[in-house]
């Protein structure tokens, strides 16, 4: 997450640039609302919610929609139209409005204009602000009032602003139910009317009384209205509501099986089928088997392929949950129902084949999903019936270059590696298959099955050899065109054959890549490549083409990250030299491989930019810098038990100071150095996890394996090395062994035995770090803008307060996404901490009473529309310059606390107050005549007391 630490919203106005941006971007459309031009109050009103995205703080949205009601109030319906569109464009900033009285006053004055449309406006306006104003009654009583009005437009905007306030307010809800119903069974209301007028129903969920009553009125026009339309409406806002009140949705369920099964209307049935599907995918345990079964039976009786492939969707969303396993369960007293003998399992295989590619592909869903889930061992004829329905789907489907036929494939494909994780022993044949696909089918569907081959051989490594040889020969044939399509298959062929090749490229195989390379692809294609190759880390190949991209950018940030890339996989390329029991080489390519990070730290701080500052990558490349060092660091160590061995006083050093380990010499001391580095890695690795909210989850357990690795050999120093039993327990070795006298002992010194072999052998093994998505790729972006009130003129100039008061400090902040929030993880809450601490004490030398002094408080708050506020009160009672630091953390669903920031410090000067300033100077005049008396000793005021 970006640490954006911001200036105040909520000073006066001229207190700091953004301020003044924030302000003269308001003036300037006020200029324009005030314009004597209709167009360019339009143009000025329509720039209102660019204006809210980009300053999204109370005070100036306050002051645009207090702008906007002036105009609402005085111009024309067309002026009115847009601050209405501008109203509901900014719904999320809608109770940042500080003065929503005088807001809803101005609007509402409009609702007794004698012009219809002006009051239907209104009223869509009210219904837009019913977030804000839930439980106003003059907006209640105009929405009822207006729902009896000859005007169609004003009854219209009536019923929007009605299911809006029914969504907002319990109380509403309550009120106005019985005067829809009243209007649905009356004959003089019009069947559209009536049509507009059900769906309010959906919101009457506030208790369970108020859902019972909508349901029975739903039931009676269920019943009373058979027409085609008039069933569609209630049945889908029958579903809504048992949606939202759950407590109706088995009975729901039934109806509509029911509706299914019986009306012969095919827009009923359609009707259904998607309802179901909402249900299935809200409330899939509430589907029992009888559900299910009905649902299967229907599908197979129905004679349109429309229909069936709607109930299979339905089914294959089912298939994916828990209630498969419900469908399947053996109830105590009946027999349970059989995988292979079930209709469900009938209807999936009958589907698998249908020349209908979608019901195929939801057959073929179905068949899997219940192959993956049951228990049962003896499931051969399903699993063989699975591969073989996922062959000639993958066939039929792979030549056809439509968006149907893709989406298909895709369905299939995920089909595949389900299979493969779920039954391992399937993988090869599903292998064999997308390899033999691969060499007739088109660009588009290459390129999923080269995304399919990769997940399930990161899943399933071994298969990795057998798919390489194919892969190279299919990427020596490959189109030699220069379209989007081959580029894309040449970055999805090349990571398969990463995945496949496990670290290791052959000569051969990176020459077949670079000569495909050098002939038809891009220098974007090349970096994807390369980046593909660092991820799985291939680092020969990585530097290579790092080196062949640095003269091809135009920016020299990309060359400087370019460069820096390089350098690290050149780094890492040299630690492949590591060969087993060699100490002098193992630091040789230690100390090259440093040469070439320092190189390339160096060329990443000169690629960042305030934008973009690389704030992850500078720090895990640092850390793994000082992984290295650290490991050279503890080779040294361990050789200088060699070269500078224990002196011959050692016993006596140890016996008196009554430390064992000084036996050992000077290596003890650096072991515990060395230890304790590996223990300040592990926690800034922590902290490195704690900041990366927005990374990926591959991401972060690669950086959490890096913090497990340096605590283990921490561990393992001070296990083995440091702490006396263990030492003792490594002397004595295998001989304690054949002395345990029970298999608990046996057992433990097994275990102990093999640590100590793996401890041994940690310095003849490396494993090659592989560079992260996150590294390269920020999939999802979320920061903090913090507003602090009150706020200095001047950053560095402090604010003033006296110390008998307390300084009310009021923490504002929005949250701000990119293009795919919640990608990964959502906020759930933000942790505000807030600090102080005495910078400069005033010179003045006199007595007051001090309770702290410093301030230390915390709060958490959950974002609202992604936007929260809180209030911290702070003492200040020591005289003198405060600093206050705010630093803010975020809270995920999961109770993961993220130390993201940002962190803003403002100062605040603490002044004595007048009264007691007064005071202390009417004291010290009335010692000062004290003071020139001769003594016969010398002594000042302070003594006499």
């Amino acid at each position: 997450m970006a640490s954006n630490s911001t200036k105040s919203f909520l000073a006066d106005a001229g207190y700091g640039e953004q301020e003044l941006d924030a302000n003269s971007a308001l003036m300037e459309l006020d200029k324009g609302l005030r314009s004597g031009k209709l167009g360019e109050q339009c143009e000025a009103v329509v720039r209102f919610p660019r204006l809210f995205q980009k300053y999204p703080f109370p005070i100036l949205i306050n002051s645009a929609f207090l702008k906007l009601a002036d105009v609402f109030r005085v111009g024309n319906n067309f002026l009115r139209l847009c601050v209405l569109k501008v109203t509901q464009q900014s719904e999320k900033h809608l109770e940042k409005i500080l003065n929503v009285d005088e807001f809803v006053k101005r609007v509402f004055s409009v609702i007794h204009s004698n012009d219809p449309v002006a009051r239907a406006i209104t009223l869509r306006m009210l219904g837009s602000l019913a977030s804000i104003i839930p439980e106003r009654k003059n907006a209640h009583h105009s929405i009822r009032q207006s729902l009896d009005s000859h005007d169609n437009v004003e009854v219209e905007a009536a019923v929007f602003a009605a299911a809006n306030f029914s969504a907002q307010s319990k109380d509403f809800a309550v009120g106005i139910c019985n005067k829809i119903s009243e209007m649905i069974q009356g004959l003089a209301t019009p069947v559209d009317l009536k049509l507009k007028l059900i769906p309010i129903l959906q919101h009457m969920h506030h208790d369970a009384i108020l859902a019972s009553s909508a349901r029975q009125l739903l039931q009676q026009l269920v019943t009373s209205y058979p027409s085609t339309k008039m069933v569609i409406v209630s049945l889908h806002t029958f579903t809504l509501l048992a949606a939202s009140s759950l407590v109706d949705t088995p009975k729901q369920i039934q109806l509509l099986l029911q509706y299914l099964k019986s009306d012969p209307r095919k827009a009923v049935k359609r009707l259904t089928v998607q309802d179901l599907k909402l249900l299935a995918n809200k409330t899939p345990h509430t589907w029992s088997k009888e559900n299910i079964q009905a649902l299967c039976e229907c599908a197979l009786q129905t004679p349109y392929d429309s229909l069936k492939l709607g109930m299979l969707s339905v089914l294959s969303t089912l298939s994916g949950t828990i209630a498969i396993r419900h469908y399947f369960s053996v109830v105590p007293g009946n027999v349970g129902s059989s995988p292979r003998s079930s209709d469900l399992v009938k209807l999936a295989q009958e589907c698998c084949y249908h020349s209908n590619r979608g019901i195929a592909a939801h057959g073929v869903r179905v068949l899997t999903n219940i192959t993956v889930s049951c228990q049962e061992k003896d499931l051969l004829s399903l699993e063989q019936d699975a591969v073989f329905g996922l062959e000639s789907l993958l066939v039929l489907c792979s030549q056809d270059d439509s968006p149907g036929a893709q989406s298909t494939v895709k369905i299939a494909l995920s089909c595949m590696v389900k299979l493969a994780k779920g039954r391992p022993h399937l993988s090869r044949s599903v292998v064999d298959t997308l390899l033999t696909q691969l060499h007739s089918s088109h660009d588009t569907a290459r390129i999923l099955m080269c995304h399919c081959l990769a997940a399930i051989a990161m899943q399933l490594p071994v298969l990795g050899d057998g798919m390489l040889g194919d892969l190279v020969e299919l990427y020596k044939v490959i189109g030699r065109s220069a379209t989007d399509k081959q580029q894309e298959l040449l970055v999805s062929l090349a990571t398969v054959i990463f995945v496949a090749s496990q670290k290791a490229l052959s000569a051969e195989v990176k020459a077949v890549i670079k000569q495909q390379l050098e002939s038809v692809s891009s220098g974007w294609t090349v970096y994807r490549i390369a980046r593909q190759a660092s991820r799985m880390g291939n680092h020969d190949m990585a530097r290579e083409l790092y080196q062949s991209l640095l003269t091809q950018v135009a920016s020299e940030h990309f060359y400087f990250w370019l460069n820096s890339l390089k350098e690290f996989s050149h780094a890492e390329q040299c630690l492949t030299g590591l060969q087993e029991e060699s100490f002098s080489s193992a630091l040789s390519c230690i100390a090259e491989s440093l040469k070439f990070y320092h190189k390339g730290i160096a060329s990443l701080t000169a690629a960042s930019t305030p934008l973009n500052p690389l704030s992850f990558q500078c720090e895990f490349v640092k850390l793994r810098i000082d992984l290295l060092q650290a490991f050279s660091q503890l080779i040294c160590t361990c050789n200088s038990l060699k070269t500078s061995p224990p002196p011959a006083i050692a016993t006596t050093i140890a016996m008196t100071l009554g430390n064992d380990l000084q036996r050992c010499g000077r290596i003890s001391n650096q072991m515990k150095q060395s230890m304790e580095e590996f223990r300040n890695l592990a926690s800034r690795y922590r902290d490195l996890y704690q900041a990366s909210f927005d990374a990926d989850s591959a991401t972060l357990r690669n950086v959490e394996l890096q913090q497990q690795s340096c605590l283990l050999i921490s561990h393992a120093i001070e296990a083995l090395v440091l702490d006396p039993e263990s030492a003792s327990f490594q002397e004595y070795g295998s001989a304690g062994a054949a002395h345990a006298d029970s298999e608990y002992e046996r057992r433990m010194m097994a275990v102990y035995s093999h640590v100590l072999e793996e401890v041994e052998a940690l310095n003849r093994k490396y494993a090659p770090v592989s560079y992260m998505r996150y590294f390269f790729q920020k999939l999802q972006s979320t920061s903090i803008k913090l507003a602090l009130s009150p706020s200095p003129r001047n950053p560095a100039e402090p604010i003033a307060v006296q110390n008998n008061q307390q300084l009310a400090l009021k923490v504002e902040g929005v949250v701000q996404h990119g293009s795919k929030p919640g990608l990964f993880r959502r906020i759930q809450s933000v942790c505000l901490s807030v600090s102080s601490t005495l910078q400069s004490k005033s010179s003045q030398d006199y007595k007051i009473p001090i309770d702290s002094m410093t301030n230390e408080m915390e709060q958490r708050v959950e974002p609202h529309n992604d936007y929260f506020s809180t209030q911290f009160l702070l003492n200040f009672a020591v005289l003198g310059t405060h600093s206050i630091t705010v630093e803010s953390s975020v809270r995920d669903a999961n109770g993961i606390v993220w130390k993201t920031g940002p962190r803003t410090t403002m100062f605040v000067k603490s002044l004595e107050d007048p009264y007691s300033q007064q005071i202390r100077l009417q004291q010290q005049q009335a010692q000062q005549p004290l003071q020139p008396q001769p003594q016969p000793q010398p002594r000042s005021a302070y003594t006499r007391f």
